[in-house]
């Protein structure tokens, strides 16, 4: 697999230091799953976070270290199994699906795209696995602030590049695209978006509502 498009180092330090929505997170770490170059950048960002607590920067109130070993110490003593990919669903997406590719719960977008909306625990970032036929294209929109979609199987092609398997895309609200799913294999995205998006057409705009776009 090669990787042509990766993360920001700005991405990659609000992940490290916790300071992102689950839902962007999720899709970063299912990209570092995949990538080696950016799990090697988010690595040292977090050996920099290590370094800047232990030299003391970070405070911690009385009774910190006490809390904190007692909250271990409640904790079960099994040893979870590290999650596994299963086919083109990476580690991390794993539980988020409930298996893999054949557990994906999709619902019909129309002309044979499909979606699966993710369930997350807060309301900084929807998620949604997106199917689109090979040779389909989304309709044209923008955004209303940012966008990450990470490539999972096929590619797609838009006004800025090309995009294929591990590939991820950042895009904000200088981005007007039409992304286009190439000949062939079904194109299949995960994508985080932080507020829904803004289509030109009519049609869309109108079914914007019933599929949570």
């Amino acid at each position: 697999m090669t990787i042509r498009h990766h993360l920001s180092d700005q991405l990659l330090m609000a992940y490290s230091a916790g300071d992102l929505p689950e839902g962007f997170a999720l899709v970063i770490a299912t990209h570092l799953s995949l990538c080696d170059e950016c799990r090697a950048r988010a690595g040292a960002f977090d050996a920099v976070g290590g370094a800047v607590v232990e030299d003391g920067f970070c405070s911690m109130s009385d009774g910190s270290l006490e809390a904190c070993l007692s909250r271990i110490d409640g904790l079960s003593q099994i040893t979870p199994r590290p999650r596994q990919a299963k086919g083109i669903i990476p580690a991390p997406l794993v539980d988020y699906i409930g298996g893999g590719l054949a557990d994906v719960k999709w619902r019909p977008l129309g002309f044979g795209a499909k979606q699966a909306i993710l369930r997350m625990s807060d309301r900084g970032a929807s998620v949604r696995l997106l199917s689109i036929p090979g040779g389909s294209a989304m309709p044209e929109h923008s955004h209303r602030g940012t966008e990450l979609t990470l490539v999972l199987q096929g590619a797609f092609r838009d006004e800025t590049d090309r995009f294929g398997p591990g590939d991820i895309e950042v895009a904000d609200d200088n981005l007007e695209h039409t992304p286009v799913a190439e000949e062939g294999q079904t194109c299949i995205c995960l994508a985080a978006t932080e507020a829904p998006l803004r289509f030109n057409r009519l049609i869309p705009r109108l079914a914007q509502p019933f599929f949570r776009i």
